[in-house]
C-alpha cells in the first residue's frame, strides 16, 4: 500500500480527516523549506503538498504567486526540490510528500527522468496543474511505473467526461477547487460543495480533498464536515510571508495546530 493509501486507511480507522498543507519550495528561502515540512507535520498535517516554483502560475492567485518569485530569486528549481524531499525523508519516512507545479518543469526533465528521480527522493505523488486527464495517459503510466500516484485537480466548472477520465486514473486522492478561479480567493459555498462532492463520489472512489478558500479553523470544520481532506495553502503562505524569520516556524505552526484541532471536532462519515 502506498504511504497515501496508508495515511487514508489510518485516518479512516480513526473516523477522522486529512489536513493538507501547501507550501512552496523555497519560499522564503531554501534553508527554511525542509525545517517548515517537519513542522507541518509536528503540528498535525497528514500529506504535504510541495510546490515546485514556476514562472508563470496561471492557476495561482497573487499569495502563491509571490511565493514562487521569492524561491525563484533564490534559483530554486526542479532538481532542488527533489533533494528537499530527499533531505526530509533522511528523518521522515512515514508522512506522503505530494509535489504540485507545472508541466514544463518536468518536461524539461523528461518524464522518465522525473519519474525515477522523484521515486528515489521519496516524493509519493504528483500534481500537474497544467495535464488534463484527456492528454497525459503517457504521463500517468510513466508514474505508476514508479509506483507515485497521479493526482489530479476538479473544479466546479469540469465537466462530466473529464471527471470520468479523472476517476480512471487517480490515485491517492482527488483534489477539488472549491472555487472557480484562482486558489486563494474567498467565497466559500459549502452548500455547492456538499453537492458537488456527492456527484463526484458516484464516481470517484479515492479520497477528495478540498482546497481554496479555507482561512481559519471554522471554514477547515465545515469543509472537514463534506470532505476527506482539507488542503489549505494560500493562508499557510501568507503566515510565512509576514512572519519575521525566526518566529516563522512557531507561527506557522501555531496556525496549523489550530486547524488540527478544529478538523478534529469533526467525526462521523459520509
Amino acid at each position: 500500500m502506498s504511504r497515501i493509501a496508508t495515511v487514508f486507511d489510518r485516518l479512516r480507522q480513526q473516523n477522522k480527516k486529512a489536513l493538507i498543507p501547501f507550501i512552496t519550495a523555497g519560499d522564503p528561502d531554501p534553508t527554511m523549506t525542509v525545517p517548515l515540512m517537519h513542522e507541518l507535520v509536528k503540528a498535525g498535517a497528514d500529506i504535504i503538498e510541495l510546490g515546485v516554483p514556476f514562472s508563470d502560475p496561471m492557476a495561482d492567485g497573487p499569495t502563491i504567486q509571490r511565493s514562487s518569485e521569492r524561491a525563484l530569486k533564490h534559483h530554486v528549481g526542479l532538481k532542488d526540490v527533489l533533494a528537499m524531499v530527499a533531505e526530509f525523508r533522511k528523518s521522515d519516512m512515514s508522512t506522503p510528500v505530494v509535489l504540485m507545479g507545472y508541466a514544463n518543469p518536468v518536461e524539461a526533465m523528461g518524464y522518465v527522468k522525473f519519474a525515477a528521480k522523484a521515486k528515489e527522493c521519496g516524493v509519493d505523488g504528483v500534481l500537474t496543474v497544467d495535464y488534463p486527464p484527456e492528454e497525459c495517459a503517457e504521463w500517468v503510466e510513466h508514474l505508476r511505473q514508479q509506483e507515485l500516484d497521479a493526482i489530479f485537480l476538479l473544479s466546479p466548472t469540469t465537466p462530466q467526461t473529464r471527471i470520468e477520465q479523472v476517476a480512471e486514473m487517480a490515485q491517492g486522492y482527488v483534489y477539488y477547487v472549491s472555487l472557480k478561479g484562482v486558489t486563494g480567493a474567498s467565497h466559500l459555498d459549502l452548500s455547492e460543495v456538499a453537492s458537488k462532492l456527492s456527484q463526484l463520489r458516484s464516481h470517484i472512489s479515492i479520497p477528495i480533498g478540498v482546497g481554496f478558500g479555507i482561512r481559519d479553523g471554522a471554514t477547515a470544520k465545515a469543509v472537514a464536515g463534506l470532505a476527506d481532506a482539507v488542503v489549505v495553502g494560500s493562508r499557510i503562505i501568507e503566515e510565512i510571508e509576514k512572519s519575521p524569520r525566526t518566529e516563522m516556524l512557531a507561527n506557522v505552526a501555531y496556525l496549523v495546530k489550530g486547524l488540527r484541532s478544529a478538523i478534529d471536532e469533526v467525526s462521523g462519515k459520509h
